[in-house]
């Protein structure tokens, strides 16, 4: 019966669940679920913005704007989104923020007139950029590269004089000067002080009676520093948060002051000028506190107002303490908030209060510039302040504020704007080396200064005296150089005597024949502002820069077919079909080898410190390196962030100035027209993304950190020239006439000397002309255009390397080579001819429109060189001997000597055995070249008795008279 009831009981409960299933089945209808394709998209706004990966801004659109998917460089329209039915003028008609919307209107017309297109963009914080004041003669500036120079008035002019750091102390990110004692604080946090000319490490060091926390760490590692106004100590922010004072210099006496009860210290405030053991400083919370040492307990915290802590709390940075601003013992710090706003912290009357004084409309303040002594006195107080977006602003505040009906301001924010084609560095502030004079440093490394006309400039040295009243109201920018270690164009100080004098300039001094010359170097100031161009984001010049230019199918491999590895000793060579060649010297004979690899190669983009890089025919980079005794390939593009590429380097650095350092890194083109960092140094690689100008992808490198440190030239797919700064990471447009229109091909570098930066960029303009992009120190950046050598030749390859500062070789359309020299000031063209041409006339140009006149300059070395000893017809076309060289770049082979190739594949070596006089080395065969004629000069023949190509057999010898000797010389290609 049990087991009856229990099949009973088991029938019933599926019947109940039966039931369930179906009862639930009937609640699940399909017209429960709401049908998601009915949802349509509602446009609430007529204001939408786009992310431009090349700029990596968020620009705003013009509508009507379609959206575009693309896959695969495959664009198609998937929708569009317009202007809602109320137009924007009527927007306009609320009343409401009228003149932002203005703006904004007009940046969707394209009117940017008085605005700049990426006026709007937030700029990356500069942390190792620092001003300091020595006297009115001497400014000590940290670069964002992390070197220290000296701006000096040396009597004459400005001057800079380096300081840098020795390199195992690494990058300086501030300097301090306490009773004429020299101290720099490191990225590390080391500190540094400097004994005569060299910096040695000083370590803080306590008393046994100060058992605090920093003596429990064995290193202590600086963050920042402030010296106190009577210049005899300095506070020291370290990065755990402690609060340290040097006290004494000599001998070092260090105090340990701790840190705030809960909290720490990320940044000293400022400092009272009366009492100098008053220290304010700021939290990494961003809370205020005060440090007495005299007082019990010392610290004390300043709590914020509900209204002060609805812009966010304090940013951690440097303020500024005014004394008599609304009393004669009253005391105002005026201080940041993270929202950007300006905040004060009043004592009036032995009472603390805060008074938000907010920032100018739209914008966001990142730094406060310290008052002068001087400017206690003035009846107005003016602070001077920098916004995120790069501009300057002052902010007025009459003293004793409120108390007279004249000392009320009309407008207290004044917008100085910003120097043109620059910015300022966000979060920086600026400094008052004099009245009517502040100096700011700007985002892309440069200084800039803002002053009353007629007191400032990089033409003016210190004022001392002046009349206020006389003087206009109104500031004015001019920009001033800094040092190649930034990426720019200031000339370091010399030791010798004239107006670049490190310690006291000369003026100007007659010469021998009594006429004044002058050594002083102004630079024209309107123009040097205009030599660098701000980059714009107008969607009219990206539309107009997306028709792509097309490149020619061996643009690679006749830009990149030869590579030097080693001068005299070795080169590469990349044939037709993708093999790899090397031609080397060892143990006294010449030999090829072949380095195999899986997939047809198009060219060599570089080499670094034995390894050479190659591009295969999909784009993937490639190493060639030594690995303990084998030789490897290593695939660069398969690594994380690896893009295939198209271009690299023309050339690996300067003769005499390769230096391996832990920076290094070489610079590509990828496929999608972007510039691609890949660091090499201590085989630590990595790729960095460099994205490309927005107006324009990348055609190729004009030259890498030869003719400026730290600055990558590049020629845009538009034809206009551009460059990089590794140091700022930004891009700039240099100035060019629309009608010079730059070739796709890699140029040269023209620098004579390591000690001046005056020199030159060699390229090619569209049309086939040479084109010279020249820079001094008195005229700044000029173009020269030094056309062809005659009106029936155009220049058909990259320019030759440079030798000897003042000379290069052109390759023309009729297969000639041509030299273009400087003699005694005047640029000269020479037809070198090709290696076997019979006759050794030259013909020789000037620019000035002389007589043309002949000379015999590039010529054989031996007559015999010229001779055909081939058995066959030495007129038989099907010996497939071209001599005339082909327009692939040359590469140098040694200092006095240059590689070429020639049309039928072969190479040949041209030698400068004179100031300008050159000649034919050498012919050489190469593995794959089609002529069969002989490739040695007549006084290698005489040595291995005239060997010759035969195409059965290719390293034979034709000529019995050395059989034994001429096999050993010419060795079958060993494969590598």
């Amino acid at each position: 019966m049990s087991v009856f009831h229990l099949i009973i009981f088991i029938c019933f409960l599926l019947s109940i669940s039966y039931l369930v299933f179906l009862t639930s089945a009937s609640w699940c209808t399909p017209s429960a679920f709401p049908q998601q394709t009915t949802r349509q998209f509602e446009q609430r706004t007529d204001r939408f913005w786009e992310f431009q990966e090349e700029s990596n801004i968020w620009v705003e659109v013009k509508l009507p704007f379609y959206l575009v998917s693309c896959v695969n460089d495959n664009c198609t329209k998937v929708g569009l989104i317009d202007q809602k039915s109320k137009t924007e003028e009527e927007h306009l008609a609320n009343g409401k923020d009228v003149s932002n919307k203005t703006k904004n209107l007009k940046m969707r017309e394209g009117d940017l007139t008085g605005l700049e297109e990426n006026s709007y963009t937030v700029l990356p914080l500069r942390r190792r950029m620092s001003l300091t004041k020595m006297s009115d003669t001497s400014v000590w500036v940290t670069g964002e590269s992390g070197s220290i120079y000296e701006r000096f008035w040396n009597g004459v002019q400005w001057v800079i004089a380096p300081h840098d750091l020795q390199i195992s102390a690494g990058r300086a990110v501030s300097v301090l000067i306490v009773n004429q004692t020299i101290f720099a604080i490191s990225e590390e946090g080391n500190l540094y002080q400097m004994k005569l000319t060299d910096w040695v490490e000083l370590k803080p060091a306590f008393n046994q009676s100060t058992n605090k926390e920093a003596e429990q760490s064995s290193v202590i590692q600086m963050k920042s520093g402030t010296v106190s106004y009577d210049g005899l100590r300095v506070y020291f922010c370290t990065k755990t948060g402690l609060l340290l004072e040097l006290s004494e210099v000599e001998p070092p006496r260090w105090e340990n002051h701790g840190r705030p009860p809960g909290a720490d210290v990320a940044a000293i405030a400022d400092m009272a000028r009366i009492r100098t053991d008053l220290v304010y400083t700021i939290s990494s919370t961003g809370d205020l506190y005060e440090y007495d040492k005299s007082s019990r307990p010392s610290w004390k915290k300043h709590l914020l107002s509900e209204e002060t802590d609805k812009d966010g709390s304090l940013v951690p940075l440097q303020g500024c303490m005014i004394y008599g601003l609304s009393g004669d013992h009253s005391v105002s710090l005026f201080l940041l908030t993270k929202g950007g706003k300006l905040v004060e912290r009043r004592l009036h009357q032995r009472k603390w209060k805060w008074i938000t004084h907010g920032s100018p409309e739209d914008h966001h303040l990142t730094s406060i510039t310290p008052l002068l002594e001087d400017e206690l006195k003035e009846r107005f107080f003016s602070l001077f302040l920098t916004t995120s977006t790069g501009s300057v602003f002052e902010y007025q505040i009459p003293k004793h504020l409120g108390t007279a009906q004249e000392d009320q301001i009309s407008e207290a924010w004044q917008n100085h704007m910003h120097p043109p084609n620059a910015k300022a560095a966000r979060g920086i502030p600026g400094l008052k080396f004099q009245l009517g004079r502040i100096l700011f440093a700007l985002d892309d490394g440069r200084l800039a200064e803002l002053h009353l006309p007629g007191l400032g400039g990089q033409n003016s040295g210190p004022t001392n005296q002046f009349n206020r009243k006389k003087l206009s109201s109104k500031y004015i920018w001019s920009i001033l150089d800094a040092p190649e270690s930034e990426g720019w164009n200031g000339e370091y100080c010399t030791e010798e005597r004239g107006p670049m004098n490190c310690i006291a300039g000369i003026k100007d001094e007659p010469n021998d024949s009594g006429n004044i010359r002058s050594l002083t170097r102004r630079r024209k100031g309107t123009k040097a502002q205009q030599d660098y161009l701000s980059l714009g984001t107008s969607r009219s010049r990206l539309v107009k820069a997306s028709e792509e230019y097309r490149f020619p199918d061996n643009w690679i491999n006749t830009s990149f077919r030869l590579r030097l590895v080693q001068a005299g000793v070795s080169f590469f060579i990349i044939t037709e079909a993708g093999l790899i060649f090397e031609y080397l010297y060892a143990e006294s004979v010449w030999l090829w080898l072949r380095h195999d690899h899986s997939t047809p190669m198009r060219g060599a983009l570089g080499n670094y410190n034995g390894s050479v890089f190659f591009v295969d025919v999909y784009g993937t980079l490639l190493i060639r390196e030594r690995s303990n005794n084998e030789l490897a390939w290593v695939n660069c593009t398969a690594m994380r962030k690896g893009r295939q590429i198209i271009g690299g380097p023309p050339w690996d650095g300067m003769s005499g100035k390769l230096k391996v350092t832990a920076e290094d890194a070489l610079f590509f083109v990828s496929k999608s027209g972007r510039l691609l960092q890949f660091s090499v140094a201590l085989r630590k690689f990595k790729w960095k993304d460099c994205h490309n100008p927005p107006e324009t992808k990348l055609a190729c490198i004009i030259d890498q950190e030869v003719f400026r440190e730290n600055i990558v030239f590049v020629v845009g797919r538009n034809g206009r020239l551009y460059q990089y700064n590794k140091v700022t990471e930004l891009w700039h447009e240099h100035h060019q006439s629309q009608h010079l229109v730059l070739s796709r091909l890699p140029g040269t570098a023209m620098r004579p000397s390591f000690f001046s930066l005056t020199g030159s960029l060699f390229m090619l303009s569209e049309d086939g002309g040479l084109v010279e992009y020249h820079w001094n120190a008195w005229n700044g950046w000029n173009w020269v255009e030094h056309g062809t050598p005659s009106k029936d030749v155009t220049l058909v390859a990259p320019p030759s390397p440079c030798i000897k500062g003042n000379q290069l070789f052109l390759i023309g359309s009729d297969g000639n080579i041509y030299l273009r020299y400087m003699d005694q000031l005047i640029w000269r063209w020479k037809n070198c001819g090709f290696p076997q041409n019979g006759d050794g006339d030259t013909r020789d140009q000037t620019e000035m429109g002389a007589n043309d006149r002949m000379q015999e300059v590039c010529m054989d070395n031996d007559p015999t060189a010229n001779l055909d000893i081939n058995l066959e017809n030495p007129n038989d076309q099907n010996r497939k001997c071209d001599p005339k060289v082909a327009p692939t770049r040359p590469i140098p082979f040694s200092e006095d000597s240059v590689i070429f190739e020639l049309r039928d594949g072969r190479l040949a070596e041209i030698q400068k055995v004179q100031d300008s006089k050159w000649v034919w080395q050498r012919i050489i065969g190469t593995p794959t070249s089609s002529c069969k004629g002989c490739y040695l000069t007549g006084q290698e023949r005489r040595r291995f008795g005239g060997c010759c190509w035969s195409e059965l057999e290719p390293l034979s010898c034709l000529d019995f008279s050395s059989p034994r000797l001429c096999r050993s010389f010419f060795r079958p290609p060993i494969t590598l």
